[in-house]
């Protein structure tokens, strides 16, 4: 007899979702087995059959990693919010996919894409320490003290960030590789020091570039 096991888990293997989103599916009654709702952390056997919103789920036999430069003013969401378009809009691709991370409303950059759940969720583990690289500029000249200060750990949201790497590349603009995604990081950085973020751009995830990426296109 086939082992049951837990909801999050099993859409995240098939491809559907991340662990993290499929319990907020299961949360809003969204998600059903053999035709029973299924609740948050509830185990189901693997031939049961599922369904989101009515609408039963298939396994994507075809994993899909995509490299985005998403414009500001995109939403990272697969989800309708007010009247703000999100990157699934905006993108309108012909499989589902879901964005790992985030990068606010306000910021342009490197984005990826996939519907691969396991993918997620490796590499959102914040304790794997994937670098992400960024591009700022600020409203004022950068200071040596400012760059010193944002490397060396900058107390935000209840808790110090983790010391990175900056590095001047002129007057009013720095580079910062960070291994950590904290809310609208960089930003809090910046205004513990009385900086203001003009541009910011993310450049680099891991060993994957922005480079030759158009705004609005996907690779």
């Amino acid at each position: 007899m086939d082992e049951k096991i837990r909801i999050n888990k099993y859409l995240s293997d098939i491809g559907v979702c991340s662990r993290r989103e499929a319990d907020r599916l299961t949360e809003a009654g969204r998600v059903t087995a053999n035709g029973e709702l299924v609740s948050t952390g509830m185990k189901i056997l693997p031939d049961a059959e599922i369904c989101i919103d009515g609408k039963p789920v298939k396994k994507q036999e075809k994993k899909i990693l995509l490299l985005f430069h998403k414009p500001k003013g995109i939403v990272c969401s697969t989800r309708q919010q007010r009247n703000e378009m999100t990157v699934t809009e905006y993108l309108d691709y012909p499989v589902r996919i879901y964005p790992i991370g985030r990068l606010d409303k306000d910021s342009e950059g490197l984005l990826l894409l996939t519907n691969e759940g396991d993918l997620v969720n490796r590499i959102m583990k914040a304790g794997n320490y994937h670098e992400k690289e960024y591009q700022v500029t600020v409203n004022k000249p950068v200071t040596e003290e400012f760059i010193r200060g944002m490397g060396g750990g900058v107390p935000i949201l209840d808790t110090v960030t983790r010391p990175c790497k900056v590095t001047k590349t002129g007057k009013n603009s720095f580079r910062i590789i960070l291994t950590q995604g904290l809310n609208r990081q960089i930003r809090r950085m910046c205004e513990y020091f009385g900086y203001k973020v003009v541009t910011l751009k993310r450049v680099r995830i891991m060993n994957l570039y922005i480079n030759g990426l158009e705004e609005g296109e996907i690779s």
